[in-house]
C-alpha cells in the first residue's frame, strides 16, 4: 500500500492535528514548521512571526482509503480560509492558511479544492499555495497534543471540540470509530 503526504497550514497545529488524526486512511500526523527562512526554527522563534514559518501539519495517508482532494475538503471545512494570517485569536503569518503541494498533481487538486470551497464561504478564500520547502518537525511536546494534554488546555477546549463536531457532522463516514 503506497502512502502519500499532504502538508497543510491552517492556524494552530494542535488544532489541525486533532482534526486529521481523527480520519480513516490517515496513518500519522506530525506538527511542524514550513515556509520560513531560518533553518531548524524553535517554537518560540516561530511564534514571533520573524522566521516566516507557518505552523503546519504533515499528513501521511493511504490514497486508496482517503484521497488528497478529500483531505483538502476537510481542511477547508474545519478552519477559516478567508482570514489572512489569522485563525480566531491567533494572529501572524505563522497562522496563515496555506497548502504545500508535494507534486504538480497535488497543486492542481489544491486549486480545484479552493474553487469547490469558494461556494461555502461568504468572503474570498486567501489560502496560499506555497512551494514545498524544508520541513522541520515541531518539538516532541507538540506532537499529538490534543490526545495527550489538550483537554486540560482552555484554548484547545474552546477551539478543537467545535472543529471535531463539524468534522463529525459533515464528514461522518471519514471519521475513525472510537
Amino acid at each position: 500500500m503506497a502512502q502519500e503526504i499532504a502538508t497543510l497550514a491552517g492556524g494552530c497545529f494542535w488544532c489541525t492535528e486533532a482534526v486529521f488524526n481523527s480520519l480513516n486512511g490517515v496513518s500519522s500526523v506530525e506538527s511542524g514548521y514550513i515556509g520560513g527562512i531560518r533553518p531548524d526554527p524553535a517554537y518560540e522563534e516561530v511564534c514571533t512571526g520573524a522566521t516566516g514559518h507557518a505552523e503546519a501539519i504533515r499528513i501521511v495517508f493511504d490514497p486508496e482509503e482517503i484521497g488528497y482532494g478529500d483531505l483538502l475538503d476537510i481542511f477547508f471545512a474545519t478552519h477559516d480560509p478567508t482570514t489572512l494570517n489569522r485563525q480566531g485569536n491567533d494572529v501572524g503569518t505563522q497562522y496563515r492558511s496555506a497548502i504545500f503541494p508535494h507534486s504538480p498533481e497535488q497543486e492542481q487538486e489544491a486549486r480545484a479544492a479552493i474553487e469547490r470551497a469558494s461556494a461555502d464561504w461568504p468572503a474570498p478564500i486567501v489560502t496560499a499555495i506555497e512551494p514545498l520547502s524544508t520541513w522541520y518537525p515541531a518539538e516532541d511536546y507538540h506532537q499529538r497534543y490534543w490526545d495527550r494534554v489538550g483537554t486540560q488546555n482552555g484554548y484547545c477546549l474552546a477551539v478543537i471540540p467545535p472543529k471535531l463536531q463539524k468534522l463529525s457532522r459533515k464528514f461522518a463516514q471519514r471519521v475513525k470509530a472510537d
